[in-house]
């Protein structure tokens, strides 16, 4: 008997009973919701989501739709993870340091002082042990990581004064992204000051901040920035690479079928390495308008590196002897980082010396 005698003599109930089931679930449409913890008006972080968003809907032909909501629309910027611990929304755009004040290992899922670059994080976290480690300690919140794309290294801040020495740094009232970069900074006296991205501008114009950081050329200028403090440093030792990520919550994606997990997969790779080139395009070309516009860019002194570097090994060490799973996941990154700054030596780092020498 063909097919359509089938469904036409036995009606729904046969064709399920004759193994149709699973094609008629396959068609099942799946709709999720995507909290970010950053504006619309960040094209370049925000946009991840939107790329994310349209590659899920054509790879599935319009049968799995992700909704992208910025920051304060479904809830506050910090109340992500809280979301997806009670599986109030399926995923989340985000910075994991912004939430180490759960524990500070979220931090190493992002960027810590004096961390992996770009190429040594996403090696670390897909060839290394760094995602099979953070996931592991993560599923206590109910979720999993994939990688949103990566801002590589950031500038060291705006700043109403010149930072000449360490002692330029105490009592300096600096939004920080979060995380084990604000314990090393209170170390050297900075009051360390949280919150999202929509609020730094009004803050820093009023006074509230004397100095922020947040990430490069292309956003701080959208952001205004230049225009309330006109120092602006490099690097940004604390932010080596910032690996921006989607957080999925676990039972939502058990919940998907093999061909969605693949499409969401697939959907985060492209939308990975669209944020990462993108801010490659477009950090030079801000960078430019930035200094012709009257921005002064500066180059921390050595000894402020030493006593950031300094800092920041003394925090390492503390939550080193408090934490097992933090010293683990930790003295994990920092071999695997080791074996990659020998490779530098030989590979990136002579090479872009070279370049910086001649004219091309």
């Amino acid at each position: 008997m063909d097919r359509r005698s089938l469904i036409k003599n036995a009606g729904i109930a046969g064709v399920l009973a004759a193994g149709a089931a699973p094609a008629v679930h396959a068609q099942a449409a799946v709709r999720w919701r995507m909290a970010a913890s950053f504006p619309k008006s960040l094209d370049t972080i925000f946009g991840s989501g939107e790329k994310f968003s349209q590659t899920v809907k054509e790879l599935s032909g319009g049968k799995f739709e992700v909704s992208v909501h910025p920051a304060g629309e479904l809830m506050p910027a910090f109340g992500v993870v809280d979301a997806l611990e009670k599986d109030t929304i399926e995923m989340a755009l985000t910075a994991a340091y912004y939430f180490a004040g759960k524990d500070p290992i979220f931090s190493m899922s992002c960027a810590v002082p004096f961390g992996p670059t770009t190429l040594q994080m996403s090696a670390w976290k897909d060839h290394g042990n760094g995602r099979k480690l953070l996931d592991a300690f993560f599923a206590k919140y109910n979720f999993r990581t994939m990688s949103a794309g990566n801002t590589t290294t950031q500038m060291g801040g705006w700043y109403r004064k010149e930072i000449k020495t360490p002692a330029d740094l105490k009592g300096l009232k600096m939004r920080l992204g979060g995380g084990i970069f604000g314990e090393a900074m209170a170390k050297l006296g900075v009051v360390s000051q949280s919150m999202p991205a929509g609020d730094i501008y009004q803050a820093l114009e009023k006074g509230t901040l004397d100095a922020v950081e947040f990430v490069g050329p292309y956003d701080d200028e959208k952001l205004g920035f230049n225009k309330v403090a006109p120092f602006y440093y490099y690097p940004g030792w604390w932010e080596g690479s910032a690996d921006l990520e989607f957080f999925i919550n676990n039972k939502a994606f058990e919940k998907l079928s093999a061909e969605n997990k693949a499409i969401v997969k697939a959907a985060g790779a492209v939308a990975a390495a669209d944020m990462t080139a993108k801010y490659g395009a477009l950090n030079p070309i801000a960078l430019k308008r930035l200094v012709a516009s009257g921005t002064k860019l500066k180059m921390f002194p050595k000894p402020v590196m030493d006593a950031g570097f300094k800092a920041s090994m003394e925090v390492y060490d503390e939550h080193c002897a408090k934490s097992p799973e933090f010293k683990k996941i930790y003295d994990d990154m920092r071999t695997f980082q080791r074996d990659q700054i020998l490779w530098n030596r030989f590979s990136e780092f002579p090479y872009n010396q070279y370049m910086n020498t001649v004219k091309i």
